[in-house]
């Protein structure tokens, strides 16, 4: 007789064979999935499907609609994208895992690629899927598969395993081919048939697949020429200066010439500011507003301020608003559809009552601008404002971009700034680190040392957070006259030494566990840079303290 042991699966109780994987356990659950399966979690610890349950357990499954399940699906078209590269162009060919983009990832390939060539890809993709091809884990020693990479000539994967201290590493198989990813992956190709290659230009091409912002569709890509442009020439930077991702980095830290680079990379900081501020001041005639807006921990505060003092030294007085200070009243916020006020969308702004004080404003009047009481919940009218001949309005907020912003104002009086942390390294050829991990290290520092927020606080409302920013922001990037990237080639070592302490106080119980545990697995790869050399006006210190602007 075989044995049986209790279980909760998504919830509900349920009676399974001793033994039995996951794999076959999700077959009688895909019925309430849209997408195919791709991962479990058993007692909130993330396991693929290969993984036996042997003993009591709460299980729940995930498809790419989940963003655990995104990741899975993610890296496991990337493997298939790799192997029928290599099955097409020989084991020589390869590809280069740039950055997101449009709800998709940028991807170069070390061969000149035309739209024909990118369709024979995408037809040996579909192939590979619908073979049904396995996808397993291979447990080797760190020297042995520092080896292989090197004899494959992919030598960024064999330089990041030199940071990494275990003794053995966990490869994954597909066909002949092996190679190393920072997430869990699918059993198997079969569940990654959704995704679509889209060509862009004769080395590089867009990796679409659906996402939870995109409705769980593959939408027709749309080309965001400002931020690929911003991108592109950070890239070229880090080509310039040999540091293109993190192993090339704690090679600088390890030889001990962080401190040139801090120098250097802050100096480029501020004169692409100063570029900026100059552009303004060749137009003052007519830009009397500018207008900023970004996502969570872009460094808007410091940009501003640091733009303040910039176009101060050519002779201008600028003035700050925060749109947070045209908050309506909180009696009046509207409610999601959860029935919880939501702060982030655009109604919960005054925006007439801000369009009527800058009409006012640029007529030559006197206004009783708003302080918003956060804890009352209403505007104070305390802060008299008027604009002279050499004054600019600088206002920040996250909806500054949004077109019914100051709409009545005509368009040639506007500047328009879009702030973002592009992060600049990968961890190597095929593992990108995400831009919105870079974000979420700076706010879970940021807010434990300003707020006295825990780890666990700040997780909690990033999912939200994340929402608004693809509903309020994103879709309004393109608004922008300009584009500014706030990320430091150097910065995760430095936000490692804050932020790795934090994320070991989530306690395994937690829900969100799992997430710190991703955090610190990629974390460990990176080498500590102590934050001496850092100077008071950079961003980073809007982050771990020390700044000249806001302390």
């Amino acid at each position: 007789m075989i044995e049986e042991v209790k279980v909760t699966i998504n919830g509900k109780e349920a009676t399974v064979s001793r033994g039995i994987t996951l794999l076959q356990l999700s077959k009688e659950y895909q019925k309430d999935y849209r997408f195919p399966i791709i991962l479990a979690s058993v007692n909130n610890v993330y396991r693929e499907l290969s993984y036996v349950v042997n003993d009591p357990c709460g299980i729940a499954f995930y498809d790419l609609n989940s963003k655990i399940g995104n990741r899975a699906h993610i890296a496991g078209l990337t493997f298939v994208l790799i192997v029928a590269v290599k099955e097409i162009f020989g084991v020589d060919a390869d590809i280069k895992v740039m950055h997101s983009i449009d709800k998709g990832i940028y991807i170069e390939t070390s061969f000149p690629l035309t739209e024909t060539i990118l369709k024979s890809i995408a037809k040996k993709m579909l192939k590979l899927v619908e073979m049904d091809l396995a996808i397993t884990k291979v447990s080797v020693e760190r020297i042995s598969a520092i080896h292989y990479f090197e004899s494959i000539n992919d030598l960024a994967k064999a330089k990041i395993m030199k940071y990494n201290t275990n003794t053995f590493i966990t490869l994954y198989r597909l066909g002949n081919y092996y190679n190393y990813f920072y997430h869990q992956m699918p059993p198997s190709t079969l569940g990654l048939k959704e995704f679509k290659l889209t060509y862009l230009n004769d080395n590089g091409f867009v990796l679409q697949f659906p996402t939870a912002y995109s409705h769980n569709q593959i939408k027709s890509y749309v080309h965001h020429a400002n931020m690929f442009k911003v991108f592109k020439e950070c890239r070229d930077w880090t080509k310039l200066m040999k540091i293109e991702t993190v192993a090339d980095l704690n090679e600088v830290v390890s030889k001990g010439k962080i401190a040139d680079l801090i120098r250097i990379d802050e100096t480029l900081q501020s004169n692409r500011l100063l570029g900026v501020a100059k552009k303004i001041v060749e137009n003052k005639k007519d830009k009397k507003i500018i207008l900023l807006a970004g996502p969570s921990s872009s460094g808007k505060t410091t940009t501003t301020s640091k733009l303040c003092m910039y176009l101060k030294s050519f002779g201008l007085n600028p003035k700050m608003i925060s749109m947070d200070d045209y908050f309506v009243d909180r009696d009046n916020t509207p409610v999601n559809e959860n029935g919880e006020k939501d702060y982030e969308c655009f109604e919960a702004v005054d925006n007439n009552l801000l369009t009527k004080q800058v009409n006012d404003l640029l007529k030559g009047k006197t206004v009783m601008a708003p302080v918003y009481d956060f804890k009352a919940g209403v505007k104070e009218f305390i802060k008299e404002l008027s604009l002279n001949k050499d004054d600019i309005l600088l206002i920040e907020g996250i909806h500054a971009l949004n077109p019914k912003v100051l709409k009545e104002v005509p368009m040639k009086n506007k500047f328009k700034i879009y702030l973002s942390a592009l992060t600049e390294l990968n961890i190597d050829n095929h593992n990108r680190f995400p831009t919105t991990d870079n974000r979420l290290l700076r706010r879970i520092i940021r807010d434990n040392r300003t707020r006295g927020y825990g780890v666990v606080d700040t997780l909690r409302v990033w999912s939200n957070v994340r929402k608004g920013e693809e509903k309020y922001i994103f879709p309004y990037q393109d608004e922008a006259d300009v584009t500014i990237n706030t990320a430091l080639v150097y910065e995760l070592g430095i936000l490692k030494t804050y932020v790795e302490p934090l994320l070991y106080s989530v306690d395994e119980d937690s829900i969100y566990y799992e997430e710190a545990k991703r955090l610190l697995n990629i974390l460990r790869l990176i080498l500590p840079i102590p934050s001496d050399s850092i100077p008071d006006d950079s961003i980073i210190r809007e982050f771990i303290g020390g700044s000249c602007f806001h302390e």
